[in-house]
């Protein structure tokens, strides 16, 4: 593992399977992140499926300014594959209450900036009143001088703005989860 590969997982969680290694078998690269959320796993996935509208990291960078909602927004968490996620990325798999698995979308001519991506979130089951929520990314660089330089680049630049955003989707989940044990859909 280099520096960037790998923020808040274990050595056991990296080696569990993820719903993205069945989608993307051949990666170049596999980086791992992930926060205990102190609140229940319905609430977390709630949470998770917000990520349909904002990006929830550093909005300022990569929401153009715009604040990530700060309450659940009713439906987000009816999914559907092929549904559009923090609008560069596509859900290709699902399973309510536990995971959400999405791919970056190709742009003109079928070029994706960042290599092509998948990202599984898994929400693991924890002590009582608590989960696990994990990130892993499956890369697959372009060929070239971009490819390396996105080699250098995407796993410490993915860090910053994914151990952002999981930190902020604990704090909202553990706010909304206080005392919940059945969140409503």
């Amino acid at each position: 593992m280099s520096l960037g590969d790998s923020w808040g997982v274990t050595e056991n969680e990296r080696g569990e399977p993820f719903p993205c290694d069945e989608l993307c078998p051949s990666a170049d690269a596999a980086l791992y992140r992930g926060v205990t959320v102190n609140a229940p796993a319905a609430m977390t996935f709630r949470w998770l499926c917000q990520l349909r509208v904002a990006p929830y990291s550093y909005d300022w960078l990569d929401n153009l300014g715009r604040t990530s909602p700060q309450a659940l927004t009713p439906g987000l968490a009816d999914l559907r594959e092929g549904q559009r996620v923090m609008s560069i990325f596509d859900l290709v798999a699902f399973e309510p209450d536990r995971s959400m698995t999405i791919v970056n979308r190709a742009r003109g001519g079928g070029r994706r900036p960042y290599g092509e991506v998948w990202v599984s979130y898994v929400i693991r089951p924890g002590a009582p009143g608590s989960c696990r929520l994990l990130a892993k990314l499956l890369v697959r660089y372009p060929a070239g001088p971009e490819g390396w330089t996105l080699r250098a680049v995407l796993p410490l630049g993915d860090l910053v703005m994914m151990r952002r955003q999981l930190l902020n989707l604990k704090a909202l989940a553990e706010r909304d989860g206080a005392g919940a044990s059945h969140p409503a859909g």
